[in-house]
């Protein structure tokens, strides 16, 4: 992976503006710690931090092609997964290739077929082109969103990068958080997307952007179609397992060791059976990775939403195979003198310790390898959270992560934070809970309908659209600033846009067959692994469970509530988050009360360190 960011303008000679070009590249070097590159036209400034994964020598960005008096400059990140069939497909429509890159394949890709070039691309990407004797740039994001892309929109000129700290060392984007900003600061916390400061946008996943001095032209180049699933159980499960195989042995060509994360739970442990099943083709052992906590396993206890730790299947499925099997097992110190990481990562607070124990993880992999596969989206994609399989948030008119972990009163203070965590003033200011109806319905406005569908399997419909559109893109965040913040590229078999697609139409009952959740994809996976790995029940990603942890975030916050100087106290309710720290025996404290305290003191910090301007 890497990290692009450049610079259009077609008022001013951009021809010397390397200074403010190497200074907004600079912010990306964890995305590409190997190598740097520029390019300098009139009216056109392009960057690229290169993490070398695919051809060494032949990848160097920013990549130009030159035919008469046409020049394509291209600076990307990500990797094409069907590069090969391409370059072949290209070489048959003459086009000469001087390098084994993928990055090379894009360029003339684009050469080709123009903006219809991301309708032939299987992978994970971020990209943007400029075509010089058209004065114009395109920039286009993969199918579900695995690779981030900002932009803004200033005056005459265009600013794009990877992450939005690019953005901000250029001298005409400032930090500015307007209302909509401060909704998804303080509100709309678990939804994602969005550029957070006036002026910056995200583009969405599987949308492209044409960039001329004339117009701005955004548009989708993919979407899920819904039509009637006619293949029958066993076809189906036999699909899935191929789509799957043949998806696994695409996402391991690299040049650089590539390894899996294991957490001994169905997505991963299916995964890693895959790969190492061709590593073994190939007479070599796989290497795979779990993340532990000191001192949490003696105080583990299970609930609904984690009902059993995970290494002892991690180590069932680790001696099944077999692999070389590293556990990785991070203390409580660890996790508090990087807490702040995952904020400066994103460029906003975020999740905490689920975050920065990611972050910790993949450190360690990155000594050994470059390249790592995971278990990620198994869950949107089959139906595998406890939600989808909930009869009130099926009735709850609002997002299901948020519905299901309301009380039985029907309100949510911290998954949907709303008024209770907002100061008065803010919380009469935002209108918390009509800003989540509005970005609720917005979403249901998108899903594409089967017609003659039961009211009950268009619900389900509408939470599986929900889960992929909105609930997946913070676990891809996530995986992504945490994987780039230490130069290691994490790789999601279960992101390929076929298999969405395909799973997208199978019936409710199909997908639940066996009476358990993603039990179509049990069926996929059966005999390649142990059966009671197999059929585990979901269990989600492991916090640490050491009382020393909780402890010191509260304490951390209460030195926050009690500093008049803190900018954060301007914006919440003080006294209520003060109840929940100074009091942490009481009901509905627990996990949810510490994920507000992490949140609290990354945005406490946030708010220092970007210097944020609110008007």
């Amino acid at each position: 992976m890497c990290g692009i960011t450049g610079w259009i303008d077609w008022e001013q000679d951009l021809s010397q503006q390397q200074p403010v070009l190497e200074q907004m590249a600079c912010t990306l070097k964890e995305r590409g710690p190997d190598r740097e590159g520029y390019w300098f036209s009139p009216r056109a400034a392009l960057a690229h931090r290169r993490l070398i994964v695919i051809d060494p020598v032949g990848g160097k960005q920013p990549m130009l092609f030159t035919q008469g008096e046409q020049t394509y400059a291209l600076t990307y990140n990500g990797e094409l997964y069907n590069f090969r069939e391409l370059r072949e497909e290209l070489r048959a429509r003459d086009h000469v290739f001087r390098t084994h890159s993928d990055t090379e394949v894009l360029l003339h890709a684009y050469v080709e077929w123009g903006e219809e070039c991301v309708n032939h691309f299987n992978g994970i990407f971020a990209f943007a082109i400029w075509d010089e004797a058209r004065q114009r740039l395109f920039i286009a994001r993969d199918h579900l969103g695995v690779k981030p892309l900002f932009y803004a929109q200033v005056g005459n000129a265009i600013v794009f990068g990877s992450e939005i700290k690019a953005l901000l060392a250029h001298p005409l984007v400032e930090p500015v958080l307007d209302d909509e900003g401060m909704k998804a600061i303080f509100v709309s916390l678990f939804m994602s997307g969005g550029g957070i400061f006036r002026d910056i946008h995200e583009l969405r996943p599987a949308h492209c952007a044409t960039f001329t001095r004339e117009r701005t032209h955004i548009r989708p180049y993919w979407q899920l179609v819904s039509r009637p699933h006619t293949d029958d159980l066993e076809t189906t499960a036999e699909y899935i397992r191929s789509l799957l195989k043949d998806t696994v042995k695409r996402q391991l060509i690299a040049d650089v060791p590539v390894v899996t994360l294991l957490s001994g739970g169905l997505d991963s442990s299916g995964v890693t059976s895959l790969a190492a099943r061709e590593f073994q083709s190939e007479h070599k052992v796989l290497d795979t990775y779990a993340i532990n906590y000191a001192n949490s396993e003696e105080h583990f206890e299970g609930n609904a939403i984690r009902p059993s730790i995970d290494r002892p299947y991690v180590e069932q499925v680790a001696r099944y195979l077999p692999t070389n099997h590293h556990d990785v097992v991070v203390s409580t110190e660890e996790l508090l003198e990087n807490l702040l990481v995952p904020m400066r990562a994103h460029d906003r607070p975020k999740m905490g310790q689920i975050e920065t124990s990611l972050y910790l993880l993949f450190k360690v992999i990155k000594q050994n390898a470059t390249v790592a596969l995971s278990g990620e989206s198994a869950d949107e994609v089959f139906g595998g959270y406890p939600w989808f399989h909930q009869e009130h948030v099926l009735n709850t008119p609002t997002f299901p992560w948020i519905a299901a972990r309301m009380t039985p009163r029907g309100d949510n203070q911290f998954m949907n934070m709303g008024t209770p965590f907002l100061s008065p003033a803010l919380a009469q200011e935002l209108h918390p809970h009509e800003h989540m109806q509005r970005l609720y319905q917005e979403a249901l406005a998108e899903v594409p309908r089967l017609e003659g569908e039961s009211p009950r399997d268009a619900r389900i419909r509408e939470i599986f659209y929900l889960n992929m559109t909105r609930f997946l893109l913070l676990l891809l965040d996530r995986k992504d600033r945490m994987s780039m913040a230490t130069g290691l590229e994490v790789r999601v078999p279960f992101c390929d846009h076929r298999l969405v697609q395909y799973v997208w139409n199978i019936p409710w009952e199909m997908k639940t067959v066996d009476n358990i959740e993603k039990g179509i994809l049990r069926r996929a996976f059966s005999g390649l692994l142990p059966e009671e790995v197999r059929m585990r029940r979901k269990s989600a990603y492991p916090t640490s469970f050491d009382p020393a942890y909780t402890q010191a975030v509260r304490r951390w916050t209460l030195e926050i509530l009690n500093n008049a100087n803190a900018p954060v106290n301007s914006f919440v309710n003080v006294e209520f988050i003060r109840q929940l720290a100074e009091h942490p025996d009481e009901e509905t404290r627990g996990e949810n009360a510490y994920f507000l305290f992490d949140y609290l003191i990354q945005a406490n910090a946030w708010l220092q360190e970007y210097h944020v301007v609110t008007p």
